[in-house]
């Protein structure tokens, strides 16, 4: 039988920091959020190496009385609350007295204080919970705690730290919750010596937006402002144009806490459901004020869960504020007529439908293809037919000797073409075939290194977030090789000057957004190949459509195609893309056969 040990102090310090101290991200919550108790209207916020190395808080609130400054580093000591009944009326964003102690705990802390009574401020320095320094020190009103060598006493933790720079992406994306949540603060945000964000606290909210997110966010804004009963709902809603891939742009905070719900999540679902497509999602940056009262924030430690006492009713409200704002307004997006280089095209070509011109004749290598077909007159040449392997449909199908005898029905509700072969028909769908097939160029591109972009002119210029920018910049390379060429325009816009030749009857910055979220996404992911498979899933978009008319030539040029890859029975997300009909099961539902 083994033996119940009583833990002692120190590790169940460490224990417990870890419920509060995750990554250097939580280490700046917990921090800055005690500089906006301790009501500091300036806040400056330094890290260096992603915060594991160095993190620096500076505010100008109201500090810590000297004698009280020990008692702050205690494990649930607190001046937010006194007893578990002021759980129910609390507005503080900290109150459970465990930052201090838990950071303290893990890392290397120096404390600077000053109350505006105190003549002189005070320097208590603590490392992995073992006080180290209590002095006198000349600082001005207000607070500094730096943070250095997080997690230098658990090496277990530190090991499974994410690289400094996803770390700092962390804390980035934070400080930007925390501008949008206090505008009424001004916020600077020093990273590896370089100032990246700051505002200035005027109160103004799209003015932080436009800090945060940019020019084309910004201007795409609808301000909502609605009160019912004793609760209000105030801020901006995106238009559709602004929808996004993922939830990254659905921002929103309960009492000025930046905070995460599927309750939220799926009343913004609702309310934009007639305005976006599938898999689409708003950006809205909303503020609820709720009494504390009808919730409850001592849900987790980390304070981004609340749980709602009437959450059927405030979902209801929130769908009827945002249908409200935009059935009131003008939605139609604004074409800007954009100039741009054209890709050179041969006389002959110029009066081609639109779908050869944009794909470049479905490339000469098809023109090549059937010159050579027409000119074949020895039927013994023997025919290498790579896709013997696949079992899917006969194999004599796809071989070079059979696409001759494909006779094309016609199109079907604009989407699908038949096709008659021997004994079955044959139907392909055209999107799916036209994904598969940009696919595998842009692949083939990829892997043989060949660039094959297009100029545009003037450039579009595009404004990313932060998280974004760090992302382009990161994988630039990856970006080019696909036929991207994004530069830093200034601020937080950037230029792009080419694209690829697949985009040409695509909204490029659109196309570009869409295919960032979608990387972004996979940011986890670290490989180079990883990143340049997605780049080229999300080329598929550039593909033609179902429910668009081609001609009976532009067809058979892509099914042609099609029938040459290696796999080219599914699209890259895996729907077939041919189906079959033999004649004897055409027959049998006729009841032409009985048995």
């Amino acid at each position: 039988m083994k033996n119940i040990n009583i833990l002692d102090s120190n590790t169940i310090d460490k224990i417990a920091a870890g419920e509060v101290v995750e990554r250097p991200s939580a280490v700046v919550k917990e921090l800055v959020e005690n500089s906006i108790d301790a009501n500091a209207d300036a806040v400056t916020i330094e890290i260096k190496d992603g915060g594991i190395s160095f993190i620096r808080i500076t505010d100008n609130g109201e500090g810590i009385d000297r004698s009280q400054i020990k008692k702050a580093f205690m494990r649930h000591a607190t001046s937010k609350i006194k007893s578990v009944e002021d759980l129910i009326s609390v507005t503080s964003l900290g109150f459970r007295g465990e930052a201090l102690s838990s950071i303290s705990a893990v890392g290397k802390v120096e404390f600077l204080t000053k109350t505006k009574t105190d003549f002189i401020g005070t320097r208590y320095v603590v490392e992995g919970g073992r006080e180290c320094v209590f002095e006198d020190a000349g600082i001005p009103d207000g607070t500094t705690i730096i943070v250095r060598d997080l997690f230098f006493n658990v090496p277990a933790r530190k090991k499974f730290l994410k690289s400094p720079s996803s770390e700092g992406n962390n804390i980035t994306e934070l400080i930007e919750h925390m501008i949008l949540s206090h505008p009424n603060i001004s916020f600077k945000y020093i990273y590896n010596g370089n100032v990246k964000l700051q505002s200035s606290g005027k109160n103004d909210i799209k003015s932080c937006i436009y800090n945060v997110y940019g020019r084309d966010i910004a201007n795409g804004l609808i301000e909502v402002k609605s009160i019912r009963d004793d609760i209000s709902i105030h801020g901006f809603i995106g238009k559709p144009e602004l929808a996004r891939a993922t939830r990254n742009f659905e921002i929103y905070f309960v009492n000025n806490r930046f905070i995460k719900s599927t309750l939220i999540d799926r009343a913004l679902e609702e309310a934009y459901k007639d305005y976006l497509m599938l898999h689409k999602y708003p950006t809205v940056f909303l503020y609820f004020e709720i009494p504390s009262h009808l919730i409850d924030v001592n849900v987790h430690p980390t304070k981004r869960e609340i749980r709602f006492f009437e959450g059927e009713a405030l979902k209801c409200y929130i769908v009827d504020v945002i249908k409200n704002a935009l059935i009131n307004k003008e939605l139609i997006k604004e074409i800007v007529e954009e100039y741009h280089e054209k890709p050179s095209v041969k006389e002959s070509e110029i009066n081609k439908e639109p779908f050869e011109t944009i794909n470049h004749i479905i490339e000469s290598s098809y023109n090549n293809y059937y010159s050579s077909e027409i000119e074949k007159e020895d039927e013994s040449t023997d025919i290498n037919d790579k896709n013997e392997q696949l079992t899917l449909f006969d194999d004599k199908f796809i071989s070079e000797e059979s696409i001759k005898k494909h006779r094309i029905i016609g199109q079907l509700f604009n989407t699908y073409w038949l096709i008659e072969f021997e004994n079955k028909l044959f139907i392909v769908d055209q999107h799916a075939a036209h994904e598969k097939v940009n696919y595998e160029r842009l692949i083939k591109k990829l892997r043989n290194n060949e660039n094959c972009s297009q100029n545009i002119y003037p450039p579009i210029v595009v404004s990313l977030s932060n998280a974004e920018a760090q992302y382009v910049t990161k994988y630039n390379e990856n970006f080019l090789n696909v036929g991207f060429t994004i530069e830093h325009f200034g601020g937080l816009d950037y230029t792009i000057s080419t694209v690829p030749m697949e985009l040409l009857s695509q909204n490029p910055a659109d196309y570009f957004h869409e295919m960032l979220d979608e990387l972004m996404e996979g940011k986890n992911s670290k490989e180079t190949e990883t990143v340049n498979l997605k780049i080229a899933t999300m080329a598929c978009k550039a593909s033609v459509k179902g429910n668009m008319h081609l001609s009976v030539f532009e067809a058979d040029k892509l099914i042609s195609e099609l029938l040459t890859l290696e796999n080219p029975y599914n699209c890259p997300h895996g729907r077939p893309t041919i189906i079959s009909f033999s004649k004897y099961e055409i027959e049998k539902m006729f009841k032409r056969i009985v048995n």
